[in-house]
């Protein structure tokens, strides 16, 4: 057939089935919004597929390709590949003024897109690849807010901070906010799920080099990140140049959208990185929170396996958190723990007794430094964490 006799013979029905399929695929898997999301963007995939078609079975082809890559990955592709070249084997769209944009993953609110920065109009003669955070602000529940996470980046990005610089927002209508950020080949959940091997002694100075110096400058402004994580560790190529990533339930003190500083939101984290008096309701919190996490996240970086330091369960609950917590920190109490006076949901529950293990048998395999690091930002009291610049110190020499 040749291509106007094969598209004659689809009609109205199969191309709005093949709409609807493609809408209904966005609408499960992403949150950012939609009407952007669904219904603009399955008929712009559609007609892509029906006008690029050869014949009636490449159509159907096409379209059904097009759901299957539009459904959410947890992870980039296996294969370790610092190229930037463009993913040529797959739909690009247009959003905004890039018109090269590749799906690449879901957030809770967001969904993130590969593009060539070209419309930026870089001056190196090189394309540089960037990624599009798409979100829509009006759906978010807080803690999530994208238009503060812009704002909260183009204050506290520098040059050697080693937070995410954000390139752009740009508003999009349909309420739409679009962040543009350098695009990063790998997460460090990433490597040490799929690729543990490329975590040379070397990548591992360096992953707690700019965690801490990123840590430190958003501290120093006053900032809490609330959202420390593997996955939110971002690397360009194996070595790096590394950054803190994602400021989507971060805390300024001087955002009007932020919470008032002792009505903090006790819901953000992630479960095992999760410090205690967010799990007993405790809302004057600040960057000390943070360390907390952050010290899950070199326990786990350390660990020869790279294992989790805490276990929240399969469903990531509350009590399950505690329960491993308690395991192997011991049980705390007013002697060991003097905060837990503050904490309004301590003492609601009786907890069993259970003895602290020493960091020796805990982080076993694991060498005298990073365990020293670790044992002085994991404890239950929250001034007696280690401050980001004292782990940069510490982490330096």
């Amino acid at each position: 057939m040749t291509g106007t006799s094969w598209q004659s013979a689809v009609g109205f029905a199969d191309r709005l089935s093949n709409i609807m399929a493609i809408s209904t695929t966005l609408q499960t898997h992403d949150r950012s919004g939609k009407d952007y999301n669904a219904a603009s963007l399955a008929r712009e995939l559609e007609a892509q597929a029906y006008q690029e078609a050869t014949s009636e079975v490449d159509y159907q082809r096409r379209c059904s390709s097009i759901q299957e890559d539009l459904k959410p990955r947890e992870h980039p592709e296996d294969q370790l590949d610092d190229d930037d070249g463009d993913s040529t084997d797959r739909p690009t769209l247009a959003i905004g003024p890039f018109k090269d944009a590749v799906y690449h993953r879901n957030g809770l609110y967001s969904t993130i897109y590969k593009a060539s920065a070209s419309p930026l109009g870089t001056k190196s003669g090189h394309t540089t690849i960037v990624a599009l955070k798409v979100t829509t602000p009006l759906a978010m529940s807080p803690p999530h807010n994208s238009a503060r996470e812009a704002r909260i980046l183009m204050h506290a990005t520098t040059k050697d901070s080693h937070t995410i610089p954000l390139i752009d927002a740009l508003t999009e209508p349909g309420g739409h906010l679009i962040l543009v950020f350098p695009f990063m080949h790998y997460d460090l959940d990433f490597l040490q799920q799929r690729h543990p091997d490329s975590i040379t002694a070397d990548v591992k100075h360096q992953i707690e080099l700019s965690l801490f110096s990123a840590l430190a400058h958003i501290h120093d402004l006053g900032i809490i990140h609330r959202d420390i994580k593997p996955s939110n560790i971002l690397l360009r190529t194996l070595t790096g140049p590394i950054y803190l990533a994602d400021f989507g339930i971060a805390w300024s003190p001087n955002d009007p959208d932020s919470e008032p500083a002792d009505q903090k939101i006790t819901d953000v984290g992630t479960t095992c990185y999760r410090p205690p008096e967010l799990l007993f309701g405790y809302t004057n919190y600040d960057q000390s929170l943070d360390m907390w996490a952050a010290g899950c996240v070199i326990a786990e970086l350390e660990h020869p396996e790279h294992k989790a330091l805490f276990n929240a369960g399969p469903l990531g609950s509350e009590l399950a958190l505690i329960s491993s917590i308690f395991h192997i920190m011991g049980t705390p109490d007013e002697t060991t723990w003097p905060s837990t006076t503050k904490l309004p949901d301590w003492g609601k529950m009786a907890f069993n007794q259970y003895p602290a293990q020493p960091w020796t048998k805990i982080l076993n395999g694991v060498t005298e430094k990073a365990i020293e690091l670790v044992s002085r930002l994991v404890r239950y009291e929250m001034s007696e964490r280690l401050t980001a610049k004292k782990a940069l110190e510490l982490c330096a020499y």
